[in-house]
């Protein structure tokens, strides 16, 4: 038979997926001595019983019915008697804490008999009747549905009439008559009475908090907080105790150190003569923890120790509520508490030195994501005013500039020392010069995943995409806000990517010393400080990791940058970035070239650049490897774009002139090699193999530039890989070709050549046949954006802002599949070339390069799938290293995974 009820006596933290956080602390309180008011719980399973029913399971009421009897037996008391009642709390109880998020209900068992006892047994009229008030507010919005504010205005009348600002000042008859008020509100908008029996109060009010967890606050957070919506909460039933009983009494929450440093000490709040709720609700100031030694000295030495207790029986930052009644101390309730990321690392190195945890526990204690908001640049948010607009959050951090165009213009700006925010509807590979030399970029269009996003969370760069407030008229050099705001070129702004915020004028910025010392090994550190925090937990994870991490760059500057961070290679060179700039003109001579002398002469002069290219990058990265791919886009991308090209010949014979030769010429080509889905076109190994010589210009560029590495005495380590392959024959006649001009440059310069030839698996069949591809592959690398894109049927640059929003909604995924790994269907893919690929070459080196490879979530999965190494961003590779390190303590002996 299944067992609904658990005495507080009868449980432990151990039983947080039964007895939910709240009560399976409350027991591990109780279990350990400490003073907690008694009571008992109800199950998470009684919780998903009533749910899926409507109903309350079979038994449970004769449970609670048993445990009220002991409650009511050890108090001497039973509730809701008229002469001296016995009150209790119904307070949610989620095994993840959901602060605020589901519903509480205090003094139950109070009507209008009982509140006269009380009165009478506590010697306060007036503490009685606001116990009265409360219930009947909180039973009336949270059980019977009455809208809280009208409440709220009820008491601010009051408050107006009898010319006071603070409850404390009402008196008891005032508090008697709100009474009434209230009552007659509920029957009012309800047609129904408050209830009298205590019994139907508490069983209606356990029914009101299982229903809570369906309410739309907690499935909103819980979406937020990727906390599965199955769980259900428990439900705890409490003896009351007051902290509304006059100045010897009081409320407060306290934190066993502080929880926005990590620094020791006692931080917290109190609040004289009130209830847990008054201060959660902030109805008024309250006084710091430090000012309860004065108020009481034996209260405040008795939380001190137990405060001490409970942090290091959790070995922990600890969470606690507690109440004084009339001088005795009580626990209400603890939990590891919430904390910043700064303080997740300097508690977790503090704890560690403590010998508290050990160094893996601490490790296990901090996370990549936390450790990028550390990276960030911030605003100083006390002066940040009113946001122009709002849009995506798409790269994190703050960056000041004056807003600017097009990207020509950002070029010239910056080069001259100015600091500039390149702003445009959406951009596009040609945009690249103008990223680049921007502090960050602004568009009015796309999500986290566009070309913006993508590119500047590549090179670190601050981005907010999709600010669909904003209407942007680059012809104008202009954007204007909402509210009407206008903002021309020239003018100011301040770009918040960690909140996807932007404002007129500058907004100050705060540096991240966690940067400057990744960057160049300062900052401002100290034995407990979080850049020595930050240290210590990389170089634990770089000793317990086994996947390598390795950067996407595609300069020698991106290289050295990663190379500091910690790289330990480079796995993605994208090529197509070295095609834009001045060097675009070359590339259109290739594409408009009507023989293939012409085609021939476009490509040897690209020659030389690429090779340049190349050696810097190799220098940067001499000794580590470096996987360089092969040209990726459609050839399209790098003419202009269609429409501009028409106006500009439409407008020239409306004037009656010629249209510009190249203009029509170029037109030509763009109309020629339009594609209805270019993403699906021809691109990747496809024009390597109709596309006469880019493939041989391409390789050569890499073995010459490997070549004279060799010869100036480095160690390069370059790797070929093949873009969008999907069967093993496109593989097989690339590598014949790269082989071949392989063989042509070491005979020439009279080098050996050792330059392994692998491919992207990025097409949902490359996944399912890669035990053939493997054949003809020495190494693969998931490119996963792809991936993803072709295995749901997504088109990344528009389905994220066209409903991605509503199938997080609708809970059709938790996350964006372009941010954290789809473990059902493209992890399943991932897995299956896995196990294929390494059983046709059992040493095939497998990696990944897409936006994934950052993600701290999908590096756990990369971990245990068996990748050898993830590559991303160069900013996001401290974050890479420090969870590759927490996936391999995942299953191991100390591991405290929270």
């Amino acid at each position: 038979m299944v067992r609904y009820v658990y005495d507080f006596t009868e449980g432990g933290r151990d039983m947080a997926d039964l007895l939910g956080g709240k009560g399976s602390n409350l027991a591990e309180m109780t279990r350990l001595g400490l003073p907690v008011p008694p009571g008992f719980t109800l199950t998470t399973e009684a919780c998903r019983a009533f749910l899926e029913t409507g109903s309350e399971p079979a038994g449970l009421w004769r449970e609670v019915s048993a445990h009220l009897a002991a409650l009511e037996a050890s108090a001497g008391r039973s509730l809701g008697q008229p002469d001296d009642p016995l009150l209790v709390s119904v307070r949610s109880g989620a095994k993840f804490s959901m602060p605020g998020m589901m519903e509480t209900i205090l003094d139950i068992g109070l009507n209008d008999d009982s509140v006269l006892g009380l009165a009478k047994v506590s010697g306060s009229e007036r503490f009685a009747w606001d116990s009265y008030r409360r219930l009947v507010q909180m039973f009336g919005s949270t059980v019977m549905g009455v809208d809280s504010s009208r409440f709220e205005r009820s008491l601010a009348l009051l408050k107006v009439r009898r010319g006071v600002q603070d409850d404390v000042h009402l008196t008891a008859s005032d508090l008697a008559e709100l009474v009434e008020t209230y009552k007659n509100l509920i029957h009012l908008e309800t047609g129904a009475h408050f209830p009298q029996s205590s019994a139907e109060q508490l069983r209606r009010a356990v029914m009101a908090v299982f229903e809570s967890w369906n309410g739309e606050r907690a499935r909103l957070y819980r979406r937020r907080e990727h906390i599965a919506d199955d769980l259900g909460t428990a439900v705890n039933v409490q003896r009351m105790v007051f902290g509304n009983l006059g100045s010897d009494s009081g409320s407060g929450v306290a934190f066993t150190r502080d929880p926005a440093t990590g620094r020791p000490g006692l931080y917290g709040d109190y609040l004289p003569d009130a209830q847990g709720e008054d201060v959660v609700a902030g109805i008024r100031n309250t006084v710091p923890l430090a000012e309860l030694e004065r108020l009481d000295a034996t209260s405040y030495d008795g939380l001190r120790t137990h405060m001490r207790t409970l942090e290091r029986h959790y070995r922990d930052l600890c969470d606690i509520e507690f109440t004084i009644e009339r001088g005795t101390l009580w626990m209400l309730q603890t939990r590891v508490g919430k904390r910043t990321a700064e303080a997740a690392f300097v508690l977790a190195a503090a704890l560690a030195d403590e010998g508290l945890i050990t160094p893996d526990e601490a490790l296990d204690r901090v996370s990549g994501e936390g450790l990028a908001r550390l990276m960030f640049p911030r605003f100083d948010t006390s002066s940040t005013g009113t946001a122009l607009a709002h849009g995506v959050p798409a790269s994190p951090g703050a960056a000041v500039g004056a807003a600017v165009f097009d990207s020509a213009q950002a070029v010239r700006r910056a080069a001259a020392g100015e600091k500039v925010v390149l702003v445009r509807q959406e951009t596009t590979p040609d945009d690249l010069p103008g990223m680049i030399a921007a502090q960050a970029v602004l568009t009015s269009r796309g999500g986290k995943t566009s070309h913006a996003a993508v590119v500047a969370r590549g090179m670190g760069k601050v981005c907010v995409c999709g600010a669909e407030e904003l209407t942007v008229d680059t012809e104008a050099r202009r954007f204007t806000a909402a509210d009407g705001t206008v903002i021309r070129e020239g003018t100011i702004v301040s770009v918040d990517g960690s909140a996807g915020a932007v404002y007129a004028g500058p907004v100050p910025l705060v540096d991240s010393a966690v940067i400057r010392y990744l960057e160049d090994g300062t900052g401002d550190g100290g034995a407990r400080g979080v850049v020595d925090a930050v240290a210590r937990a990389l170089v634990r994870a770089d000793t317990v990791r086994r996947l390598d991490v390795r950067a996407n760059a595609d300069t020698p500057e991106d290289a050295a940058r990663a190379r500091r961070f910690g790289a330990q290679g480079i796995g993605l060179c994208r090529t197509e970035h070295m095609f834009l700039g001045e060097r675009r003109k070359l590339v259109e001579q290739m594409i408009l070239a009507g023989t293939d002398a012409e085609r021939e002469e476009a490509l040897a002069d690209l020659l030389p650049l690429q090779r340049q290219d190349f050696v810097g990058i190799l220098e940067a990265m001499d000794g580590l490897p470096v996987t360089i791919r092969l040209l990726d886009p459609p050839l399209h991308e790098f003419l202009p774009d269609h429409t501009e090209l028409a106006v500009r010949i439409a407008s020239a014979q409306a004037r009656g002139e010629e249209p510009d030769a190249h203009d029509v010429e170029l037109l030509s080509a763009v109309n020629r090699m339009h594609e209805a889905n270019p993403m699906l076109g021809l691109r990747g190994v496809r024009l390597g193999l109709v596309v006469p010589g880019l493939v041989v210009m391409q390789v050569r560029a890499i073995g010459e530039a490997v070549a004279e590495r060799l010869l100036a005495g480095g160690t390069p380590k370059a790797e070929i890989m093949v873009p969008l392959v999907g069967d093993v024959r496109e593989l097989r006649l690339v590598r014949e070709e790269v082989q071949r001009v392989l063989a042509e440059v070491s005979r020439a310069a009279g080098v050996a050549l050792d330059c392994p030839v692998g491919t992207m698996i990025e097409l949902p069949r490359a996944a399912l046949t890669a035990g053939r591809i493997a054949e003809e592959a020495e190494f693969f690398s998931f490119g996963t954006n792809d991936l993803t894109q072709t295995t749901w049927g997504f088109s990344r640059d528009d389905v994220e802002a066209e409903f991605f929003s509503a199938y997080l909604d609708k809970g059709v995924f938790s996350t964006s599949p372009f941010e954290t790994l789809d473990r059902e269907g493209v992890g399943r893919l991932v897995g299956i070339a896995v196990a294929e690929g390494r059983a046709a070459r059992p040493d095939l080196k497998i990696g990944v390069c897409g936006e994934h490879g950052g993600d701290p979530d999908s590096v756990h999965f990369f971990h245990t799938a068996g990748l050898d190494y993830v590559s991303c961003s160069p900013f996001r590779v401290p974050v890479a290293r420090l969870e590759a390190g927490r996936a391999a303590l995942e299953g191991t002996e100390g591991s405290d995974s929270r």
